[in-house]
């Protein structure tokens, strides 16, 4: 138990962007940024759903939110992060009912949280940036056609269609790493951690960046099985497909030699990315 205690606490440390102190019982969070209001996110949205879906996440215990650092303690959850794993069926399952849950957040009170400061809009404005800049990405054909593929859709009016949503809003973590789904094998549960960039958001969006974020490529996860396991309403399948491409295409255009994402990930990276947009955009 110890062990795997110190392989979540090395995991949380790699990906995040805080600094955190364990303890018996909680975890103290000190930001290392906090100009876009990252520590009041995080504060609400835990206390919101320790209301609305307890057991989802950790427990808001208190906060300094305007010392310099903030900081926040909550409840220390069992169970190791999910990043650098392939996920089972069990774990998979696990990871859709916790998504069902933080999406039953009832919509009046989503309604009321400040909307997430990565979206749809800002997604897409930011994805076509990166491909008008043409970056250098090799010389791979298969690459070399995934860029084609990626900067062909991308003037087109799919992305623009994304950006307005005809679904009620859900409260969305708005970031799709894996590390920050914490699996306790022991409850056969997944809690939801690292509410930081948190707010009102498209849960099409949402399913979006937890399929296509690139914290996939250095372990797995069936989307499809995922997928099948979440309650989508009509027509909303569509809207994930397209954010799943948007997502995909964004992580592929910083990974070319001199892409800002390079550097942190391994060798491979960007074929198999260019893979993934191929059969996205196929």
């Amino acid at each position: 138990m110890e062990e795997q205690k110190g392989r979540s606490e090395r995991m949380a440390d790699r990906f995040s962007t805080h600094q955190v102190e364990f303890g018996e019982d909680v975890v103290i969070k000190r930001y290392r940024s906090w100009h876009r209001g990252e520590p009041y996110r995080e504060w609400t949205a835990l206390t919101l759903l320790a209301e609305h879906a307890p057991g989802l996440a950790p427990a808001p215990v208190e906060a300094a939110l305007d010392a310099d650092p903030p900081m926040i303690t909550t409840s220390r959850l069992p169970g190791r992060v999910l990043r650098g794993e392939h996920a089972t069926d069990e774990q998979v399952a696990a990871i859709a009912d916790a998504l069902n849950r933080l999406h039953q957040v009832p919509t009046r009170v989503v309604e009321a949280v400040e909307p997430a400061p990565w979206g749809p809009v800002v997604a897409v404005d930011k994805v076509r940036v990166l491909a008008d800049k043409q970056p250098d990405l090799g010389h791979d054909p298969r690459v070399r056609r995934a860029y084609q593929m990626g900067a062909a859709w991308l003037p087109s009016t799919d992305p623009d269609k994304l950006t307005v949503n005809p679904h009620p809003p859900v409260l969305g973590l708005a970031d799709g790493n894996h590390a920050n789904l914490l699996w306790d094998e022991h409850g056969g549960r997944v809690w939801l951690i690292d509410w930081e960039d948190s707010g009102r958001n498209d849960r099409a969006f949402e399913l979006g960046e937890v399929t296509e974020h690139i914290s996939r490529v250095d372990g797995g996860l069936d989307a499809k099985q995922l997928l099948a396991r979440i309650d989508l309403a009509q027509g909303e399948a569509e809207r994930v497909l397209g954010f799943r491409r948007l997502v995909a295409l964004g992580w592929f255009l910083q990974l070319g030699p001199s892409g800002p994402a390079t550097p942190h990930n391994p060798p491979g990276t960007l074929e198999h990315l260019a893979e993934r947009v191929l059969e996205l955009l196929g």
